[in-house]
């Protein structure tokens, strides 16, 4: 198996024993984004809005590294320590994401770590999207 670790200083380190993103032929695996920014590693929690712009920014960079974009990403899963904030990661998902939008799930957790409220994942696929549009 071809297997290339994605590294980006745009976005947290890792903090723990995790890659930010695998890339395995044109499948790209991204990790786990909350609102840590990435200079300083430390979350940005000023209000939900901000932190979930973080969090798209995050993984909008990893994308990037990867040789991607966010509209590459075909399955997302958007982690939440409060349903209630469901409706604001879908008003600021529509500005970094476009139609045809992702796969999603979304899921109301206990917690995420450092206090985070907000974390997503994705797939990501590369590649010729031409091939793709057949009917």
């Amino acid at each position: 198996m071809n297997r290339t670790t994605i590294q980006t200083t745009q976005a947290p380190q890792a903090i723990g024993t995790y890659s930010q993103a695998v890339r395995v032929g044109d499948t790209v695996y991204i990790s786990g984004q909350i609102a840590l920014h990435p200079a300083s590693m430390q979350m940005v929690q000023d209000s939900i809005e901000v932190e979930i712009h973080q969090v798209f920014q995050n993984m909008r960079a990893v994308c990037e590294a990867a040789g991607g974009s966010l509209n590459d990403i075909a399955k997302l899963n958007v982690y939440l320590t409060d349903l209630a904030n469901f409706a604001a990661v879908n008003s600021i998902m529509a500005e970094y994401f476009h139609q045809p939008y992702p796969a999603r799930a979304a899921v109301g957790v206990a917690s995420l770590p450092r206090g985070a409220r907000v974390e997503a994942d994705g797939v990501m696929v590369l590649g010729n999207h031409d091939a793709d549009a057949k009917p």
